[in-house]
């Protein structure tokens, strides 16, 4: 368990989501999680979510109580958000350490999306800052992220940050460069599942199932489809080969797949929304 309180700067389903798989992954008690958010409607949807959660009465007072903040507001607003904190950065955060390896001001870790290392610098040039690209099955544990941490980040602070991002699911540190291909991959990817989950559900229901049933039956798949590729380590093609029989069913639904191009389309979901990260990288 960290012994830190972590701020969160926005309280929206992202926020909401690491907020409640912290506290179900026994990291962090509700009490040592801080929010504020001006929407009445979001501060009373996160504290519903995570009951005892303290809630700051602005940003400021979040980034004077905590040792880590969450920025988690969206790229369109984050500037306005950050606006109030240049003057505090060095000096708020928790009180004790002093040297350069333990810093006294707080490390804030940025969630929006295409919103760089430099440009977070350029807004708020005083803050040590991180970028974080989760995504929503951190709710239930079961996140793929990715993080890129500014020169001024301790050693200490990325450990913190892995522990925070692995407690409700899987992280991998990397480059900067590469976190918009990470947001067009795994941040946007939930509802790429999501959509694929309601198509099977759609043929299921089509071929005659009851839809409760046809749901169940494709999340169940898509669900025991991932566990194989992450628990054994084989190439996905070679566990798809396995499942197709020659002239059996599956190889008959794989040509249809082909034949609509679906291999073709999610590449190209993952190709635009990659690309969208990056315009939202120049503003």
């Amino acid at each position: 368990m960290l012994a830190e309180t972590i701020g969160l700067i926005g309280g929206g389903q992202m926020a909401r989501a690491l907020a409640v798989g912290w506290v179900r992954a026994g990291l962090l008690k509700p009490g040592q999680l801080i929010v504020h958010d001006p929407s009445t409607a979001a501060i009373a949807q996160i504290k519903t979510d995570v009951s005892g959660i303290q809630v700051a009465s602005d940003n400021v007072a979040v980034l004077k109580t905590a040792k880590i903040v969450i920025v988690a507001v969206k790229p369109q607003v984050l500037a306005g958000a950050l606006g109030s904190l240049s003057s505090l950065a060095k000096t708020s955060g928790s009180a004790g350490a002093t040297s350069p390896q333990e810093p006294n001001s707080p490390l804030l870790i940025s969630i929006a999306a295409g919103w760089t290392l430099a440009r977070l610098r350029e807004v708020l040039p005083t803050a040590r800052w991180a970028r974080v690209m989760p995504n929503t099955p951190c709710l239930v544990g079961e996140s793929a992220s990715a993080f890129a941490a500014g020169p001024d980040v301790t050693d200490r602070e990325k450990k913190q940050v892995m522990e925070l991002l692995t407690s409700v699911g899987r992280a991998w540190e990397l480059p900067e460069h590469l976190l918009d291909a990470v947001t067009g991959l795994s941040g946007s990817g939930p509802a790429y599942a999501f959509l694929m989950i309601e198509a099977l559900s759609d043929g299921g229901v089509r071929m005659g199932l009851p839809r409760d049933v046809a749901t169940a039956l494709a999340a169940q798949t898509l669900r025991g489809a991932a566990t194989m590729v992450l628990s054994s380590g084989e190439h996905p093609g070679v566990l798809k080969d396995r499942v197709a029989s020659p002239g059996g069913t599956t190889i008959a639904g794989l040509y249809e797949l082909e034949s609509h191009g679906l291999r073709g389309a999610l590449m190209a979901a993952v190709t635009a929304a990659t690309e969208r990260s990056r315009e939202l990288a120049k503003g």
